[in-house]
């Protein structure tokens, strides 16, 4: 084949009697998970259960460390310092690596959620305080980014393996950005128009954006959000066509080995 991309999904986000998503399914279609870490989802007894599943299926795992905001899911921007970022963000690195080396694992990635990841893409400050963090715990960990963006570069520019990251699910704005989740077009709700759009990022580097214009990123690794209604059905679509077009999924762990 001449091309290969790893397929990661969001997950271990439910929160004590409140489920969320389909892990387990999903767990048989992706090749890396993001796990919450307890910050803006998920909680212990959630955090062990998701990766002794994702070690049982051979999925990496990589934290996926958010803000302190339950109520919003991790969704809202707050107005953190570069030293909050970094701190955060190591907290909720040891707390899930502790679980995955108690099953005899090892972490694959970090990746940061929600309005923490869309902040860092922009704010240089910020991403570079996410990748001093992720450094300081495991020079050897791979960071999860928005292709092109400051998270991407500041981890490279200390010294990380990145991956750059698409999303199957979201429209692109004209300078590669995500579309704002409140705007009405920001989600793709559709499998075959997500799964046309993955397989054209994978193997052209192009994305149409909302003003009907291609903006050329990096595909290596391409995100399925678990919560949405429809994750299980992108995630089946995306790991059954993908290889038709000629594109190996893979986990991202394997590119650097």
């Amino acid at each position: 084949m001449d091309y290969q991309v790893d397929l990661n999904c969001d997950m271990g986000e439910s929160y004590g009697a409140y489920k969320m998503g389909n892990d387990e399914e999903i767990l048989d279609l992706i090749t890396s998970a993001n796990v919450a870490c307890g910050f803006h989802a998920g909680d212990p007894s959630v955090m062990k259960k998701t990766v002794r599943m994702a070690l049982e299926k051979g999925v990496g795992i990589g934290a996926h460390p958010g803000t302190p905001d339950l109520a919003g899911f991790g969704r809202r921007a707050m107005a953190i310092s570069a030293e909050e970022a970094y701190d955060l963000t190591m907290y909720q690195i040891g707390a899930l690596d502790a679980f995955i080396r108690a099953e005899g694992g090892e972490m694959q990635h970090v990746k940061p959620h929600g309005a923490l990841y869309n902040m860092a893409s922009k704010d240089a400050s910020l991403s570079e305080a996410i990748a001093e963090a992720v450094y300081a715990v495991n020079p050897e960990l791979i960071l999860f980014g928005l292709s092109g963006s400051e998270l991407v570069r500041a981890g490279e520019k200390i010294g990380l393996r990145t991956a750059s990251e698409v999303f199957s699910d979201r429209t692109y704005q004209p300078d590669g950005s995500l579309t704002n989740r409140r705007e009405t077009n920001a989600l793709i709700t559709d499998p075959d128009t997500a799964a046309a759009q993955v397989v054209r990022m994978v193997t052209e580097g192009k994305v149409r954006t909302v003003d009907d214009m291609d903006f050329a990123l990096r595909a290596e690794t391409v995100c399925i959000h678990g919560d949405g209604v429809t994750a299980l059905e992108f995630a089946r679509r995306l790991k059954g066509l993908l290889p038709e077009e000629g594109v190996r999924v893979e986990k991202i762990g394997n590119r650097f080995s």
